[in-house]
Order: C-alpha cells, then structure tokens, then sequence
C-alpha cells in the first residue's frame, strides 16, 4: 500500500485513463478520467462506497494510467482497454451481433443496391433491418419496380450482354448500354425515396403488375407480387405516426436490482420502429452514470451513430456529443423526454429492460455458474496459485504426420474468446510426434512474452493440454526452459477426465457434474475442433493441388485460380464447364477437360 501512496503522488492533472491490477498483474478495472489525479485518488479514500466498488478496492495491488490529450480522447481509450483486457469488474456489453443495412453505392455512375453489415463512407445507408424484414426482400422489390442491378460487373465503355435480369425486367442494364445516366438516376432517387419510409409510388406499381399478372392468368407470378404488396403494408404498419419521418433515434433504458442489470434499446429510423435489443449485464464496480456511458461507446464503437439518442441515465452528454461528433463528423443530440412519443417510446424501452432483467437473472446466475464461478472452483480444487482469468488450451492435428496442425484457444473468465484463438502449422517436427509438436507450439508462443508481440498474446494465467502426464511433461521441459514460473499448466486426459497437475504425481478426478469440469471439457473440445477444421482445410487444399497437376495443362496459377474459386475436390467436381471456365486463365477448352477427367476418375 505505500508502494500505491507514492503512486498517487505522482498522477498528473490530465485526461486519461486508469488500469486497476490485481496481485498477479490481472487486468481488473479500466477507467477514463477528467483529471487523472482527482479520480484514481478517490478509490482509496475512506469515504463510504458500494459493495463492488469496495471489493475491486480490496483487490488492487497496482494500477497504471495512460494520458490521453482529451477527455474524448480517454473515452475511445477506455473502450479499446475493456475489449482489450474483458475487466472482472467493469460492465460488459458482449454484442457480437450485427445487423443487416442495404447499401445505394451512390460513388458508382451507375449505382448498385446490395445488402451489407458494414458501414463505410462510400454510399448511402438504410437500416439497421432488426427482425421481421428480411432485407432480400427489399433488394427484390427494388429491383422489381426500379430496376437498379445488384451486381457489381463494373460499367465500361465496352458493351456487354445484357444478362437475365434484364430479361426479367429487374434492371435497365447499364453495363450493355441500354439505358442512359440520367435516367438511372431517376431510378436510383425513386429508389432512394422508396428505402426512406415513401412506399406509395412502389405500392402502386406492384397493385399495377399484379393485376396484370393476373388479367394475362399468370396466377403464380400475381400471387408473388401479392406478397410484396403484403410485405410494405407490414412495413407501413410499422411507422410511429406521431414521429416526425426524418428521425433517426435511439432510445435507451436501463433497469438494475443491484447485481445484475438490463439495457434495453429501441431503434426508430425515418419515423419507423426498426426493432429493438435487451443486454444483460452485470453491475460494474464504477458509478452509475460512468457505466451507461460505456456501455454506450461499447456500442456505438461497432453500431451506426443516430442523430437522435434518448434516454433518461444522467450521463455526461457533452462527451457523448463530442464522442459522436470525431466519430461521425456531425452532431448529436441527447434528449430526456417528459412527455410525448419519446416519452411513451422511452416507457416502453424501460418495461422492456424490467421485464428482460426479471426473466434473465437465472439464466445469467447460470451462466456465471458454467463460467466465472468455475473458474474460482477450479482454482480451489487444484490448489492454482493464480485465478485463471485468462486459459488457453492447445491440441494437436494430422494424419500420419501429414498437415500437422496446432490450435490455441482462448476462454477468459469461462468464456470462449474467439477473437483471440490462434493456429499454427508444424514447422519442425519430422513424422506424428504430438510430443514434439505441442514443444514447438508452446515454445514459439510462450517465446512472445515479453517481446512486441505480447499485446496480441496476453500472458495467461492458465495453459491446458489434452493429454496425460507424458504430455504435460513434455510442455513441463518447455516451461523450465524458458523459465516459466508464473503460469499454471494442467493437462486433462480424455478416457477419465482425470486433471494432471504439477503439483502431484498422481490425476485429480472431479464430479462430472461439476462446473469446473465441464468448463474444461468445454476449452478441449473446442480446441479440440478448431485444430481439426484447421486441418480439413489444408489437407483438402493439398489434395487438391496434387489432383489439379495430373491434369495436362494447368499450371500454378490456373491451380490458384481453381483453389481459390472452388476450395475443394467436390465442388470442382460437381462444377459446369461454365463455372469452370470462369477461373482465371481456364478458357473453355481446359474446363472441358477438367470435367471429362473427374468424369472418368
């Protein structure tokens, strides 16, 4: 604690953020802060605090801090540190979900329509599409009544053949020149106007070709158009009549009973109700307000910016403003409504959060049995020195020392970190020796600690090996060679799910219903199948390319090509000669003998 004293005297009196450490150099709690000094301080006054923050308290052996040149700044900062490090005590927005928009690809002189889950600068958005619209079906109704193409053939002054959906009157071909600029976009601004919430014009052209469809007894074609017409009454349906139709907002509310706690966001865009989401989360150790508005950013970092967000947490808005504005390069407004729709939408968003929390709690009580709690089990049935906030789990793949494979799995606090797994091919290792493999693995990934590369290869707390004692002994050598002290390693042999340590000569055997078995089962299975997709998809490449050089002709880059373009022997097997000729530098003449070979296999 006086170590932390002298600490605290030297914070400067600038914007940035705080990184609390536990005793084994854990990642615990990050913060951003107006004034580095005055924050960091107050968590070790005497002063009355709630029970999180207090217990984080308890457990900071150290901490760290990063000067930021605005408190903006610190705010982006602190959201890359809680993806970054999953802190036990900050709140966690896990939203790996994205939503589907539809692009107009305005740059083009020709604009295409396309679905799309990501947002750059380069076309005009509309969406997110939540649920209860699929975006296909909107994609056809623009290509059916406006005709704009969908494929991305760029448009040359070389003249193409038209292609079918041309035929089919679902687009005007610009890349054969049969329509002019100015009469694409006339289409393209109809469409425009159609994607904005303005469904009459479109609904009017497709009552038009139903009944015609149905005048001319092509029943199944106006039983088609039928749908589409049902399709944008459902939309219209959706609309908030007292919203004005240029608003685009979010609205946000939080329901908590101390322990656990619910956002619930509701999306309205052009006036329209798009859909909405509810995340469970577990209180954070910061104050309330701090903890919305990260869970914001946490959101924002990865979702489309709104014009318009409301809500009713006491936030700090100007930094959510100013956030906004660096991000999007326009403003944000932060409204708290007393009445009207935002008020009756911010209602209903705050019932969803209640009623989402009341259902949850057990599932999340559950949940944190299979994960967090295991872990701490896990620590105590062992005897680990170290709470095994972060795990990894190796295995080896190959047939008959061909393709040799490692996987690196990741789980943090109980939980699969996908993001952080990692795959390695056998550099060294001469025949099947799993023994030899998983020393090459373990030492090149333990060899980054300390090295540049250890921001993407965190140090863990805990390595597991699917194996017995040989191979735990075997990744033993390897730690004693690199002097590894302040890692545990286990092994888990599959036959008797018996857990080998270094502390006894003898497994341990844990209840197999026990959580923190089955958190282990869990990290060897999956790498277990990260290892053997990794595998599959070399060995099928390399068959591959060996079956493509018997064939005359084909060279290495018309067998990239194929590869690439096909990935497996099946798929080009079951390929047209068309398809075939469509690989670069394959022509009709060599797809024909591609196809009478595997015809005669």
């Amino acid at each position: 604690m006086d170590v932390l004293k002298e600490k605290l005297k030297l914070l400067p009196d600038s914007p940035g953020v705080y990184i609390m450490l536990d005793k084994d150099g854990t990642v615990i709690y990050v913060g951003k802060a107006r004034v580095l000094k005055n924050r960091v301080r107050q968590y070790f006054h005497s002063s009355e605090k709630p029970v999180k923050v207090r217990t984080m308290v308890e457990n900071i052996a150290d901490f760290s801090y990063i000067v930021a040149p605005t408190e903006v700044d610190a705010l982006a900062l602190e959201n890359n540190l809680i993806k970054k490090y999953k802190p036990k005590y900050n709140i966690l927005l896990k939203d790996d979900k994205t939503y589907p928009y539809l692009k107009i690809h305005t740059r083009e002189a020709f604009p295409r329509i396309s679905i799309t889950r990501r947002i750059t600068k380069d076309g005009r958005y509309f969406g997110p599409y939540m649920g209860g619209v699929n975006c296909k079906d909107l994609v056809d109704i623009v290509s059916s009544v406006y005709h704009l193409r969908t494929c991305a053939v760029a448009v040359t002054e070389k003249e193409k053949k038209p292609c079918l959906n041309y035929h089919l009157h679902r687009c005007l071909a610009p890349c054969a020149h049969l329509t002019s600029q100015e009469e694409y976009r006339e289409r393209v601004a109809g469409a425009i106007s159609f994607l904005s919430g303005n469904y009459e014009e479109a609904e009017r052209i497709l009552k038009e070709k139903m009944a015609r469809f149905a005048e001319e007894e092509q029943f199944e074609l106006a039983l088609e158009y039928r749908n589409k017409i049902a399709m944008l009454q459902k939309l219209n349906g959706r609309r908030i009549t007292a919203m004005p139709r240029d608003v685009d907002a979010d609205i946000w509310a939080m329901h908590t009973n101390g322990l656990y706690a619910c956002a619930s966001l509701l999306v309205t865009r052009k006036g329209m109700m798009q859909g909405g989401r509810s995340f469970a989360l577990e209180e954070g150790a910061g104050e309330r307000e701090e903890a919305f508005l990260s869970l914001l950013i946490q959101y924002y970092s990865a979702h489309e910016i709104p014009h318009e967000i409301v809500l009713e947490e006491p936030i700090d808005d100007s930094l959510l403003t100013a956030y906004a504005k660096q991000k999007t390069g326009r403003a944000l407004a932060v409204t708290r409504p007393k009445s009207g729709v935002r008020r009756e939408l911010l209602n209903m968003a705050a019932g969803n959060a209640r009623e989402y929390l009341e259902k949850s709690v057990a599932g999340i009580e559950h949940k944190n049995d299979m994960t967090k709690n295991a872990c701490v089990r896990l620590q105590s049935l062992l005897g680990l020195k170290r709470y095994p906030h972060r795990m990894e789990c190796y295995d080896i793949s190959n047939i008959s020392g061909v393709d040799k494979v490692a996987s690196m799995v990741v789980f943090t606090d109980g939980e699969a970190d996908k993001y952080s797994y990692r795959r390695f091919k056998i550099k060294t290792v001469e025949g099947a020796d799993d023994f030899a493999s998983l020393q090459e693995v373990l030492r090149r990934r333990l060899g980054k600690l300390g090295t540049d590369e250890e921001d993407r290869f965190p140090k863990p707390q805990l390595i597991v090996i699917d194996g017995g004692k040989g191979q735990l002994s075997s990744v033993k050598e390897i730690f004693d060679e690199l002097r590894i002290e302040d890692i545990e390693l286990i092994s888990l042999a599959k036959r008797e799910e018996e857990v080998f340590t270094l502390y006894s000569d003898t497994g341990v055997k844990i209840d197999r219903r026990d959580y923190s078995l089955k958190m282990l089962q869990r990290i060897r299975d999956e790498a277990h199948r990260f290892a053997i997709t990794y595998f599959r998809n070399l060995h099928s490449r390399r068959n591959l390319a060996s079956v493509l050089e018997e064939i005359g002709g084909i060279g290495k880059r018309k067998r990239l090509a194929l590869m690439e373009r096909f990935g497996t022997i099946d798929k080009i097997m079951n390929a047209d000669e068309r398809e075939l000729a469509s690989c670069a530098g394959v022509g009709k003449e060599l797809a024909a003998r591609i196809k009478k070979y595997f015809e005669e296999l």
